[in-house]
């Protein structure tokens, strides 16, 4: 019998954050996930029924952006408070800090190996550090204004940069110098990331697009203009094959890059949505934004082989044949139809695992220092 293709449903709403939720991320093993909120606070979320959730407090300001290492051993966390700090994400909840910025640290990203952090700040400038030793290594300062997200690209070569600058920039690490600007003219990106096997990037605007380029020909690949408010957040499927979206007009957004053309629309926060991530291995992922809700979704629909989505979702806006994310031509910025599917959910009443919803929440945070270290580079 053939497989039925499933829409994605939301399987727990976490409540516990007192303010915006600014960062989500999976743990690797899949068993927990990482939020960071306005409130000062980053929570470790078990995904497993009834199982206590941890709130680490330490950060002084708002923190604004949380990740697990690789090895699943750390967990890194950037703040208003200019501090990066390093958790280990269990009951103990001891961190290090450092002042890593003279201004609000918007981003904080793991190398692929774990052994390096990439971060970025108010102070328009991205730094690189080891991780085990919290050691400055090198910084990049061409940006012009508030840098938004760095990340490193999968095989840590390369780190990508998004700045109020309205530049997106291609950084090499071992030259150390900007190899490539793209400019976007309708207004800055407010993150931005590389695809899973390195090729292209994709920003999140401020003038509600969401675009790609390929990095190794320095094209613009894909143009989507699907939501009606600033993009705030993105992240890509580990197939390559799909893009989601956060927007402050209140919706995810699914797009199938492989058709070039909107896939799912999901409605479930009540108010902007500023985070959103898949689990690393694609069959899940998290949003969270104003309303203070972390909203876990079960993916579902990269459970049957792709030939068979395109099969039983002809909803095509170009006659062209499918194209590959790796060899598509750039495409003339249009807005995509509104014939995708659309999910209603509510939070309060559509979740599949409510002993979940509620968990015990114990508070947990001490330093491994008195005083955070200040880096001179």
């Amino acid at each position: 019998m053939a497989s039925v293709l499933e829409d994605p449903s939301l399987e727990h709403n976490f409540k516990g954050h007192k303010d915006v939720i600014t960062s989500v991320d999976f743990n690797p093993n899949n068993k927990q996930l990482a939020t960071a909120s306005f409130d000062q606070h980053i929570m470790i979320w078990n995904l497993k029924p009834q199982t206590r959730a941890y709130r680490f407090t330490g950060h002084k300001d708002a923190v604004m952006c949380v990740q697990f290492s690789p090895t699943s051993h750390l967990v890194a966390s950037a703040s208003r408070d200019k501090t990066v700090r390093l958790w280990t994400p269990n009951i103990k909840g001891a961190s290090t800090t450092f002042t890593a910025h003279s201004a609000t640290v918007r981003s904080v990203n793991f190398s692929t190996d774990g052994n390096f952090l990439v971060t970025a700040a108010d102070d328009k400038s991205l730094k690189v550090w080891t991780v085990h030793q919290q050691r400055f290594l090198l910084s990049f300062q061409k940006h012009k204004n508030w840098v938004r997200s760095a990340r490193f690209s999968p095989d840590g070569r390369l780190i990508v940069s998004c700045s109020d600058d309205r530049t997106v920039k291609i950084w090499d690490i071992v030259s150390r110098e900007c190899i490539n600007t793209f400019t976007n003219h309708g207004g800055f990106s407010n993150f931005v990331d590389f695809n899973p096997r390195g090729t292209c990037v994709a920003s999140a605007g401020t003038d509600n697009t969401v675009q790609l380029w390929d990095v190794r020909i320095n094209k613009l690949l894909q143009h989507y203009q699907v939501h009606s408010a600033s993009v705030n957040c993105l992240s890509f499927h580990p197939s390559g094959n799909y893009l989601i979206t956060a927007s402050s007009d209140c919706t995810l957004k699914i797009m199938d890059l492989l058709e070039g053309r909107l896939f799912y629309t999901l409605h479930g926060h009540q108010g902007p949505v500023i985070a959103v991530t898949f689990s690393r291995q694609g069959d899940y992922f998290a949003s969270g934004g104003n309303d203070s809700q972390v909203l876990v979704w079960k993916t579902n629909f990269d459970s049957i082989p792709y030939n068979e989505v395109l099969k039983r979702n002809i909803i095509r806006t170009n006659p062209d044949p499918p194209p590959h994310i790796t060899d598509i031509h750039p495409r003339i910025p249009y807005r995509h139809t509104s014939r995708s599917q659309t999910i209603q959910i509510n939070p309060r009443t559509d979740v599949a695992d409510m002993q979940a919803t509620n968990p015990q929440v114990v508070d947990v945070g001490t330093d491994f220092v008195s005083n955070p270290q200040e880096f001179r580079n």
